[in-house]
């Protein structure tokens, strides 16, 4: 994956009105030449890619170094292909705060209209929520998740989670190709500009701690709570992310009966449990670390991605009538190609491969 750095500090507030419209309108054109050209499934691939999504989001004219780069952009995506999915192939749902808990059910909504796996694509958009936010405890709380999703049941995620000490923002994105276990080096890629040292249950290397997890959670709570104790009284050094003071033994012993009651079969089961969330995860790698050997990562996932930006003058202040002008040259092609003037669209291809090679 290509690499580069993403300075994201944290932005408050909405984009201006006047930009956002035009946002609107002109990621609907690149939506459709993408869509047409190469197909649903491969913008679901570009949108995972950090580097296109902020590209993407600076040609649109947003900041390249602000937060608001992704929800802003995924914003405009959503209302640009409002009504006119089934054309498309690909819908949107989610957003930010509220509207990141609305997202199961409008993927109900459209499993329904497409005859779409919806209960699979519920639980992909849960479970890719729930690792960002618990099995991956970087600093950072998800506020912001969408799901972006095709009429053959492939999806793609992108989540941005918030660091309030420390003003920047984390994008995660996720893409359903090439998955093969929500809990083992899941993400396409994580873009932020810092890095830390966080508790990585999703790591590779992780593997061991996410099975102890398991077996632990599936114990008698009194007999994991011997255990916890045990574990607490043991001298941990300054560096481990694992607090005793995280761990509240009371609720820790509420989340146990239902695990015991209900064993999880696997770690993405644990996850999904009602219940457990990061201090119970926490505690859990405590147990698995210091009683049974099991190391858990403080691996950083954190990859970096660039592009250059616009809204707040930089490099340049969007200029508005050459972004109107550039939409309607996108939307006018698009007119033309529909008409069966394909030809000029393929010679834009080849332009575009003379650049590439030119470029190399």
């Amino acid at each position: 994956m290509r690499r580069g750095v993403a300075d994201m500090p944290l932005h408050w507030g909405a984009a201006p009105r006047w930009l956002f419209g035009r946002m609107v309108r002109l990621s609907r054109a690149i939506i459709e030449i993408v869509v047409r050209e190469y197909g649903a499934g491969e913008l679901l691939a570009r949108l995972s890619d950090p580097v296109w999504f902020q590209s993407l989001g600076c040609v649109l004219g947003f900041d390249w170094h602000s937060s608001g780069v992704t929800t802003t952009v995924c914003g405009a995506i959503k209302e640009a292909v409002k009504g006119d999915e089934r054309a498309l192939g690909f819908y949107a749902c989610g957003g930010k705060g509220a509207a990141s808990r609305r997202t199961p059910d409008q993927i109900r909504v459209h499993a329904d209209r497409f005859g779409l796996d919806g209960e699979c694509l519920v639980r992909a958009s849960r479970l890719s929520a729930k690792v960002d936010s618990t099995a991956l405890q970087d600093g950072f709380q998800v506020y912001h998740h969408v799901f972006f999703g095709t009429l053959d049941n492939r999806w793609a995620v992108v989540q941005q989670g918030m660091n309030e000490e420390s003003g920047r923002a984390r994008r995660y994105h996720w893409l359903s190709d090439g998955l093969e276990d929500f809990t083992s080096e899941p993400h396409k890629a994580v873009a932020c500009d810092s890095r830390v040292e966080p508790l990585n249950m999703v790591a590779r290397e992780a593997r061991p701690a996410r099975a102890a997890s398991v077996e632990i959670s599936r114990l008698s709570p009194e007999q994991t709570l011997r255990e916890l104790a045990r574990a607490k009284r043991v001298s941990l050094p300054d560096h481990h992310p694992v607090l005793r003071s995280d761990i509240s033994d009371r609720y820790f012993g509420k989340v146990l009966l239902s695990t015991y009651e209900r064993p999880p079969e696997d770690f993405s089961a644990l996850l999904l449990t009602p219940g457990v969330g990061p201090k119970t995860v926490r505690a859990l790698a405590l147990i698995a670390d210091v009683a049974h050997g099991a190391k858990p990562s403080f691996r950083d996932p954190a990859t970096y991605s660039f592009a250059l930006g616009g809204k707040d003058g930089f490099p340049y202040p969007v200029d508005r009538a050459e972004y109107d002008r550039a939409a309607t040259i996108l939307e006018q092609g698009i007119r033309e190609s529909k008409l069966g003037r394909d030809e000029k669209l393929a010679a834009f291809r080849r332009m575009e491969r003379l650049y590439a090679a030119v470029g190399a």
